[in-house]
């Protein structure tokens, strides 16, 4: 088993609170991490139907095999799961008791929220981020080929063809998690609604256009961009909330949180394709900001993520609040540091001087140094320099 980030916020949440739960994506590892964590407790799958079928015809029997705690997975599928939980961690109130874990955050967290609420630590397992991968490994990946295998544990691990696995887990996601959420009947229109976002990845979000050019009301998909938001298929990056005296954009940018599945969605099979795609930078962005959220996820925070762009062209590709400071990254693709990215980069930090540091320019390329004021970091480097700077 590769090691994963996360482990020690598990094992610190698991010191305070009865009960920890993990969610995240299907196939990011959370079963693997949780039995492996929590080795000593018993596992149930709730999948198994033998055991959802004793869980809801019997739950105080079923429960009493758990007395000293256990690890749940997924959850969600017995919802009076969290209810029954709630009167055992009442009555003792021991430290990372239950582990539970779950992929759809609608069902899982709805349950948690409603029953367990100051009684839960919640966790979130993303795929891996580059820090989760050796550099040995990394190495031998060019960028290109990097985003079109994408994170997902089983495209690192197993000898299978990010193509053949992708065409399974769009598949597998569709008729089962959007089924059981949104009861779809026209799945063909769902399927095409996840493309159009896949094209209009690193862009202002249009709920209207998408809605349009799926032939489904905004209402609808307004209930869609949830479901995906919520089954961290997507991530939905808010524009920075001060105001600065200037004109803002209100509407969040869109992003995949797994480049690879993005890559696969508009079609893009081979490090070749990508390399000339013109959503190539794009698609870059949406790795980088995927690499901030799970450093913030795996240590246990909040997202606070933002961009900045206002109404004259002033933009910031990625920004966060480092204690009273504000932190400006821009992003760039290409292989080599030029004078426009230097420029980008110097201009990234323009919207507040007084209060930001120096800007990051994160790139496609391999070197990390700093450039008039700018501190470039080349993509594979992203790990420890959010590890030394991001705190």
């Amino acid at each position: 088993m590769i090691p994963r980030s996360l482990t020690a916020t598990l094992q610190r949440l698991a010191g305070s609170f009865p009960v920890v739960t993990i969610t995240g994506p299907r196939q990011s590892g959370k079963t693997t991490l949780s039995r492996a964590v929590f080795p000593d407790k018993p596992y149930v799958s709730l999948e198994d139907p033998a055991e959802r079928s004793f869980a809801e015809e019997d739950p105080k029997g079923f429960l009493s095999r758990f007395d000293n705690g256990a690890v749940f997975d997924e959850a969600q599928r017995w919802p009076d799961l969290f209810s029954y939980l709630q009167g055992m961690v009442d009555e003792d109130r021991k430290p990372g008791k239950f582990i539970v874990t779950g992929s759809q955050q609608f069902g899982l967290l709805a349950g948690v929220t409603q029953s367990l609420a100051g009684r839960v630590g919640i966790t979130r397992l993303l795929p891996f981020s580059l820090g989760e991968l050796s550099a040995t490994y990394l190495q031998r990946l060019s960028i290109d080929r990097f985003m079109t295998t994408g994170c997902y544990p089983a495209l690192h691990t197993e000898k299978v063809k990010p193509e053949d696995w992708f065409a399974s887990y769009v598949a597998t996601y569709v008729e089962r998690d959007v089924r059981q959420i949104l009861h779809v009947q026209d799945l063909s229109s769902f399927q095409r609604f996840l493309r159009l976002c896949a094209g209009r990845n690193g862009q202002l979000l249009n709920l209207s256009t998408l809605a349009g050019e799926t032939g489904v009301s905004h209402t609808t998909a307004r209930k869609w961009i949830s479901v995906l938001e919520s089954s961290y298929i997507v991530h939905l990056l808010p524009p920075y909330h001060k105001n600065f005296g200037k004109r803002l954009i209100k509407s969040p940018k869109l992003y995949f949180i797994d480049v690879g599945l993005a890559c696969w969605l508009l079609g893009i099979r081979s490090a070749g394709l990508l390399s000339v795609h013109p959503l190539r930078g794009a698609l870059f962005e949406s790795l980088i900001v995927s690499e901030f959220l799970k450093s913030r996820y795996n240590a246990g925070k909040p997202a606070d993520l933002y961009f900045w762009r206002d109404n004259k062209g002033v933009e910031c590709d990625l920004l966060f609040e480092k204690e009273t400071r504000l932190q400006p990254i821009e992003i760039k693709s290409g292989k080599t540091v030029t004078s426009d990215y230097i420029l980008a980069g110097k201009k990234a930090s323009r919207f507040s001087v007084e209060n930001a540091l120096q800007p990051w320019l994160i790139y496609g390329g391999d070197e990390s140094y700093e450039r008039s004021g700018v501190q470039a970091v080349g993509w594979r480097n992203i790990p420890d320099w959010v590890t030394r700077h991001d705190n």
